[in-house]
């Protein structure tokens, strides 16, 4: 699509469909802004009342256009856009753009006329953008189609960032940001619902373009994820960061989605964890959004190694250091050479640390400002640097413009220059040192360093990626249609010895069909042993009296049996068992949750996290990609907030996590490598020094062959 796209954002003639002479209309709009761009191609004009606009002649229809205009624009309503495109298509026109709304974000008759245009741009193979769109500006060659009223944008000589959102209004917020800081915009599209050109087109048109350094993205759904994902690794090898923001988190955000651009989001939480998986920058808040992209303007490809704190307050120093931990941003001891340097510029009080506060040296000698900084700046501890000061009186500002500003300018590294205060008024040389210098300028030192642990954990993810490879191990399994041909939720007891079959530990034990099999099989494994009531239907059995622990000899299991026996039959009447299954009961440990799922859009991602009941009540867990390897997985566990507990918490002894690490790759394994599998959840995995064993296990498959039918 990156050729089609070449006639839509660097078109050499343009049609606007619908124009008059009204002063409001949408096709003014649009005149208006190539005039002001000076556009020096062929504009033609269509309109059904006027036979000239503004001194341009204009033509009744677009069978009178010349053949093969580049790009038409439809500033037309929607009921005469269908019938405009097929005749746009019968004057080769090679793009088309489409502002009308009324389509898939309307309902389903709206998604039926969206479907239309879709099959009438194939059938005459156009590029069409939109509907429901306010079209697209390209800044670097002076093309606005768009009804918006915009300026031509200085900025854009340079390579830039490119904007690609589904709504019109936070393109134009991702751009205003840009521009409020001076920054090179390269494109910024808005591309609607998407019935033909999806925001993945126009990523990897920004991809293959030279003018193109970060791409800034806004998603409301991402449509076609897998090749989402294979962009992400190209932009990753083109060296160029995507930054994404993306709704979804909450249910009621999905469903304003629906209702706004036809979106059908996907699972956010398995989205998100791909997407970093592959080191596209997931913002969390449009705040960041904006904050991370003049970082990484500057430095596409940060470092992997924490971040260098500087100020000249002992209060801004502990806001720090809790913001930190808060954003799990790693604040790295200074080197030695570092530590001795900076000694000997400040007095004995002031500790030589990270983060620094150089105390009140600067009001002295204000040059000492920039001397510090470039030692702190120069340490290989830190691939990062943030300078948070004060404004103070306008000569201190001064001093700042002179000496503060040039310094982090200097730095080879991922910088920031934060001048607190909020809204406090600044110094004109302050402003336009900061400025000049292209040095990222914040207000707020909290978004400063939620923006450079984005920054930080996306140059992690570059080298991580750099290090690692893809697992592509297949699980030895017997195929899913042969254990389990009736597919669905499938009985614990047969999911775990599937499962088994594939390396997974589980107790010793087997199923009972009645009370004295129960007994030769405790006999067998040995007491204490655990009961549980097996059944398709019964995925969660101690919700129905179904389990039975610590049974320590043959009469206290003769006597559970009648229990569970009496609890289940109480709970769930009419639910026929397929038997009791008997364990030796699990060792002491961690009770850790091991689980995939396979979301229909985004494919598998495993999780794993704390456990047993804790899992529903702290959701510690951590998503990865089902081919992530034993070094990911273990890099995972260490981000848990119970990471603690696994290390050994209070004399306990460590987890086996390399243990762990296997557990979780085979299940990835096995999402990978068996389609049909769902969804695995091994709730609990109780973990100790001496490895891992699987208390319980749910597999849910696809339905079986009669169930397809």
């Amino acid at each position: 699509m990156t050729s089609s796209l070449t006639s839509l954002l660097q078109p050499r003639s343009i049609a606007i469909v619908g124009v008059s002479a009204e002063a409001r209309s949408l096709g003014g709009f649009v005149l208006d802004n190539l005039e002001r761009f000076g556009y020096a191609g062929d504009i033609h004009l269509v309109s059904r009342n006027a036979t000239e606009v503004r001194g341009r002649p204009c033509v009744k229809s677009v069978s009178e256009l010349p053949e093969g205009v580049d790009v038409a624009v439809l500033t037309i309503p929607e009921s005469a856009v269908l019938a405009t495109l097929h005749e746009c298509g019968a004057r080769g026109v090679r793009s088309v753009v489409v502002f009308a709304a009324g389509y898939a974000e309307a309902g389903e008759e709206g998604r039926r006329k969206q479907d239309a245009l879709a099959a009438a741009a194939a059938r005459h193979g156009i590029a069409l953008a939109g509907p429901n769109c306010m079209g697209l500006t390209n800044f670097r060659d002076g093309i606005p189609l768009t009804f918006e009223t915009v300026d031509r944008y200085p900025g854009s000589e340079v390579p830039g960032v490119s904007i690609v959102a589904q709504s019109g209004a936070m393109a134009n917020n991702i751009r205003e940001s840009l521009i409020g800081r001076g920054l090179p915009i390269t494109c910024a599209v808005s591309t609607g619902n998407e019935a033909v050109l999806t925001l993945e087109d126009y990523i990897e048109h920004f991809i293959a373009d030279r003018s193109t350094r970060v791409i800034a993205v806004y998603a409301e759904q991402i449509r076609r994820p897998q090749k989402f994902l294979e962009l992400a690794r190209q932009a990753r090898e083109a060296g160029k960061p995507i930054v994404l923001s993306m709704i979804g988190r909450s249910e009621r955000a999905r469903e304003a989605a629906q209702s706004h651009t036809g979106a059908l989001t996907g699972d956010y939480a398995t989205a998100c964890a791909l997407l970093r998986a592959e080191a596209v920058v997931v913002t969390e808040t449009i705040d960041e959004l904006f904050d991370v992209l003049p970082i990484l303007l500057r430095h596409p490809q940060p470092p992997d190694a924490g971040l260098a704190f500087v100020t000249g307050s002992g209060a801004m120093k502990n806001v720090a250091l809790d913001l930190a931990q808060d954003l799990g941003l790693d604040l790295p001891a200074f080197t030695d050479a570092t530590v001795q340097a900076l000694q000997a510029m400040l007095p004995g009080y002031a500790v030589s640390e990270n983060p620094l506060d150089y105390t009140t040296v600067a009001v002295r000698d204000p040059a000492l400002m920039g001397t510090l900084i470039d030692a702190v700046a120069a340490d290989p501890q830190c691939g990062c640097l943030i300078v948070s000061q004060m404004g103070g009186s306008a000569m201190n500002q001064r001093d700042k413009a002179q000496y503060m500003v040039p310094a982090v300018a200097r730095a080879d590294k991922p910088a920031a220059l934060v001048i607190m205060g909020d809204d406090g008024p600044l110094a004109p040389e302050l402003l336009q040192a900061a400025r000049d210098s292209g040095v990222p300028f914040f207000r707020s030192p909290d978004r400063a360093m939620r923006a450079m642990a984005l920054v930080r954990a996306y140059g992690r993810a570059l080298q991580e990626l750099r290090q690692e490879g893809r697992r592509t191990q297949a699980a030895s399994l017997p195929p899913v249609r042969e254990a389990f041909p009736e597919g669905g939720t499938v009985a614990e007891y047969r999911g775990k010895a599937w499962l088994a079959q594939a390396g997974l530990p589980v107790p010793r034990g087997a199923l009972a069909t009645d009370v004295e099999a129960a007994v030769h099989i405790a006999r067998d494994i040995g007491y204490p042993v655990v009961i549980k009531a097996q059944a398709a239907a019964l995925p969660h059995k101690s919700d129905a009296g179904g389990v039975i622990v610590g049974i320590a000899d043959e009469a206290a299991l003769r006597a559970a049996w009648d229990r569970l026996v009496a609890n289940v039959k109480q709970a769930r009447p009419g639910l026929v068992l397929d038997g009791v299954l008997v364990e030796a009961m699990g060792r002491k440990g961690v009770e850790l949750v091991v689980g995939a799922r396979r979301d229909p859009l985004w494919g598998p991602v495993v999780i794993v996290g704390l456990g047993g009941v804790w899992i529903e009540v702290l959701k510690d867990v951590r998503l990865l990609p089902a081919d992530a390897d034993e070094a990911q997985v273990l890099r995972e566990l260490d981000r848990l907030k119970a990471a603690a507990m696994l290390k050994g918490l209070r004399g306990q002894p460590p987890v086996d996590l390399r243990a762990v690490a296997r557990v979780v790759t085979l299940v990835g394994d096995v999402m990978r490598t068996v389609p049909q599998v769902r969804e695995i959840d091994i709730n609990p995995v109780m973990a100790s020094e001496d490895g891992v064993v699987a208390l319980d296990a749910l597999v849910v498959c696809d339905p079986g062959e009669e169930g397809q039918a």
